[in-house]
């Protein structure tokens, strides 16, 4: 397939995932949460930026990223030397951690922890969750056992950690997991489970993504211990009005050289690292390294324009939306209004594509990719109710959190493996940049408007989002299971019998 059919079918599929969230801000805005000119078309241009942004980052991670992460797995387990695999698996998740843009925004956002030593800690975190991660998968340990006692660390954790750190610390593990760690790390897994070539392998090469999500949380949390923060986390503030087109214009070009510097030196310790991988290892041809490259490209200019996009023309609409819903008569109506823009936004998560798509061909469409959509749709779709529910009435985060994992843990032990790995996935990477660009300033904006606290009420929006998939991609499994057991009973019935059992009233059946 050329370039130009490849950018268009990207293309089309960018405008169907973003196309239902423009519309929905649009109905609000022209209807029960009117805002300024200046801010809509602020969220225009941004719209338009995320478009072109997700064309160009799809397809720079299918034809770099996931190569590349691919090629680093295989090479890691052919080599069959543990000191290796545990070092370079170490540097890999540090590295990448480091490069995930998303986990700026947070640094900046917790005055009461220096920047770099925040970064640092989260990036020690998923290095050595990636280490037991991968270890994971060599030895084949089980999943659901290993993540029971990683979140029982976290609940035994909670009892020291002070209270307005609790929600920062929960997003912290799904704001590491963005556009930038998720095509990587997820195709380093592929690469591990496609040497081990058992019949296993499939269920186990996902789950790194699971684990990774509990790294920054731990981390965060010991962080916040030493340095005992006092609920000192700034909200981003609203766009000021602009009056003419040429100030608008100007918004966002004054904001693409920083976002392109981040990329840039977001994206320069992967390729290094990638490069010093080729020189020792790989050894690709010279046709593969030139596709890699012009891919590196594609998701260069991808995120610049998608972060450029979200952040200049989505947080102010979704902090405004937010106060002026929050400030009617009947401030619940956020709740049903969360819940749909939920459903519809995470389809404009860039890192949602690539999970889904791996998901797919993994499975040999077993799990399409629209049923994965299904499943993260309504899932952050209950947990964006959840959150404003939180907003409105202050309650803790931890009331929600707590019973949602011990849910999740517990239909981990009764859902194929594949679907706990899956799901536990599928919420690190649910929760990526429109999360925080857009979800985010709505909570805190709607927070600011009732007059809450948004340390402890607005954040903790990402864990929420990172939270639901969980139960409900494993409540996908559970249906499958009960389906597929049904089929085998059915099978074992002679036809004759079969034909006349479906004929028969359920509360007959239930009586035989």
């Amino acid at each position: 397939m050329s370039i130009k059919k490849k950018l268009k079918e990207k293309w089309q599929e960018a405008i169907q995932a973003v196309l239902p969230i423009i519309t929905i801000v649009l109905f609000l805005c022209f209807t029960v949460a009117p805002i300024s000119p200046s801010i809509l078309l602020c969220f225009l241009m941004g719209a338009v930026l995320i478009l072109a942004g997700m064309m160009f980052f799809t397809l720079g991670a299918e034809t770099a990223m996931s190569p590349m992460g691919e090629r680093v797995g295989s090479c890691l387990t052919k080599s069959r030397n543990l000191v290796v695999i545990v070092i370079i698996s170490f540097l890999l998740g540090f590295i990448v951690t480091i490069s995930e843009p998303d986990l700026q925004v947070l640094a900046g956002q917790v005055p009461a922890v220096p920047n770099m030593i925040l970064i640092l800690s989260v990036a020690v975190g998923v290095g050595a969750f990636l280490v037991l991660a991968l270890l994971r998968m060599l030895f084949t340990i089980p999943l659901p056992p290993l993540l029971l006692g990683c979140y029982g660390l976290i609940a035994l954790l909670t009892l020291f950690v002070p209270e307005d750190f609790l929600s920062v610390a929960f997003d912290s593990g799904g704001v590491t997991t963005g556009p930038m760690t998720v095509p990587f790390i997820m195709a380093l897994g592929i690469g591990v489970s496609a040497i081990r070539n058992d019949r296993h392998s499939t269920d186990d090469s996902f789950g790194l993504v699971a684990l990774c999500s509990v790294g920054p949380i731990l981390a965060v949390m010991i962080l916040s211990m030493i340095f005992r923060p006092q609920g000192n986390v700034s909200a981003g503030s609203i766009l000021l009005d602009v009056n003419d087109s040429r100030q608008l214009g100007q918004l966002f070009v004054s904001g693409l050289p920083t976002y392109m510097k981040e990329i840039f030196l977001s994206l320069l310790p992967i390729v290094l690292f990638f490069m010093i991988c080729q020189v020792l290892m790989l050894r690709l041809s010279r046709r593969k390294m030139i596709r890699i490259l012009i891919g590196l490209a594609y998701t260069y200019v991808g995120l610049v324009l998608f972060l450029t996009g979200a952040n200049v023309g989505f947080l102010p609409a979704g902090n405004y939306l937010g106060q002026v819903l929050a400030s009617r008569r009947y401030p619940e109506i956020l709740i049903p209004i969360a819940m749909v823009i939920g459903y519809f936004i995470v389809k404009a998560e860039p890192a949602v594509y690539v999970l889904n798509k791996q998901v797919e061909e993994i499975t040999d469409g077993a799990i399409s990719a629209q049923a994965m959509g299904y499943g993260l749709s309504i899932g952050v779709s209950i947990s964006l109710g959840l959150s404003m529910v939180r907003v409105l009435s202050r309650i803790s985060i931890l009331w929600f959190l707590i019973p949602g994992y011990a849910t999740a843990l517990l239909i981990s032990f009764f859902v194929p493996k594949i679907y706990t790995a899956i799901a536990f996935d599928s919420g690190g990477v649910a929760s990526g940049p429109m999360t925080a660009a857009f979800l985010l300033p709505l909570a805190q904006g709607a927070c600011a408007a009732v007059g809450g606290n948004l340390v402890t009420d607005a954040f903790g929006v990402v864990a929420m989002v990172a939270m639901t998939p969980l139960i409900t991609i494993q409540v996908m499994g559970l249906a499958s299971k009960l389906l597929e057991k049904r089929r085998q009973q059915m099978a074992a019935i002679p036809e004759p019998f079969a034909l006349a059992f479906d004929q028969l009233e359920e509360d007959a059946i239930i009586e035989l």
